[in-house]
């Protein structure tokens, strides 16, 4: 727990004992049979370390970089732990509200940790004057969970300072058609930028994703992590989620989430329902809502058969704050029924 909030609460706890699960944002459908099948051909070298050279390769000519900009981690939670024992910020700040993994690795490396918190009524945007001028490490999200808002680049790039790491958690970056606003590959002094094949992908048992940065800072992150740290198969997976097939796969899907999460705003959104609240606009696969005793709404769903993500251990966050993932119409069909039936 920090300041009330628990950190260390995920959306898989949510989940189980058969509910549906629109509290994990892993998109549905997912590992492909193409993925599979290359996870499952790689088996055969588990005898022998993992070599990185290839993963490395893909990795890096699909962002246009060199590899000694990237660096291969188990998942993107590794990262926010390497960040935390690479660096000795003087003032960390995390930009809430965000995923809570950056904030429990810096304080767990015995880091004091400032937080910036953006406000609903703002749409939950950035303002890069709200971040204090003397921080040394900043974090944010871009599309941030769990508001779903994607931050403008020009403002990400405002926050960056010579003597300033600026870390951008782009782990849902890949589910926004374009990727627009991303900084993957750009030359910036201190960005480090977080990429997750974990959702996108369905990889979430794998634990796999990666850095961009400039070579020092790679060199900085890699001095404090383990010897052989991503495994045979996951590196099989690296080089397949890198190639030109499977970046377009990605982008189709995209497109399908953008319009799945109009039907689910649609569906839950009622007319004449000021009760339930949507701020900011929403770009992630996944939607935040506030709604009047939501804590008692999130039991009674999972009565009923469903589990949403709680918003409550979101420093910015209250008790009437859920996050819920967007899924395929029929399934929103269904929880949309069950939801109104419960709000009466």
């Amino acid at each position: 727990m920090a300041d009330g909030f628990d950190l260390e609460h995920h959306g898989d706890l949510e989940v189980g004992g058969g509910l549906v699960d629109l509290a994990v944002n892993v998109r549905v459908g997912t590992p492909p049979g193409w993925l599979v099948e290359a996870i499952t051909g790689s088996l055969s070298d588990l005898a022998a370390y993992p070599r990185q050279d290839l993963a490395l390769a893909a990795v890096a000519a699909r962002h246009r970089v060199t590899p000694d900009r990237v660096l291969l981690t188990g998942g993107a939670a590794e990262a926010f732990v390497l960040i935390a024992r690479a660096f000795r910020p003087r003032h960390a700040v995390v930009v809430h509200p965000q995923f809570t993994e950056p904030e429990a690795a810096l304080r767990s490396a015995g880091h004091v940790v400032d937080r910036v918190i953006l406000r609903p009524e703002d749409g939950f945007v950035l303002d890069p004057r709200a971040v204090p001028a003397d921080a040394d490490l900043v974090v944010i999200g871009n599309p941030t969970n769990p508001t779903s808002v994607l931050h403008s680049a020009d403002d990400l790039r405002e926050l960056a300072r010579p003597d300033r790491v600026l870390v951008v958690d782009e782990a849902f970056m890949d589910a926004v058609p374009g990727e627009p606003e991303s900084l993957a590959g750009a030359s910036i002094p201190g960005l480090i930028v977080i990429r997750s094949l974990t959702k996108t992908w369905g990889l979430a048992g794998l634990r796999v994703g990666y850095v961009l940065a400039a070579p020092g800072l790679i060199e900085q992150l890699a001095a404090v992590q383990p010897h052989w740290p991503v495994s045979t198969p996951a590196l099989a997976a690296a080089i397949a989620c890198s190639n030109g097939h499977a970046v377009a796969e990605a982008a189709q899907a995209a497109l399908t989430l953008d319009r799945q999460r109009a039907y689910l705003l649609d569906a839950l959104l009622g007319p004449g329902d000021a009760a339930v609240t949507t701020y900011g606009v929403p770009r992630g696969p996944f939607v935040l809502v506030h709604v009047e005793g939501a804590a008692v709404l999130r039991n009674a769903l999972r009565d009923r058969g469903y589990a949403v993500r709680r918003g409550d251990t979101f420093p910015g966050l209250g008790p009437d704050w859920l996050r819920i993932a967007v899924r395929p119409e029929d399934v929103t069909d269904a929880f949309a029924k069950v939801w109104h039936d419960l709000r009466g």
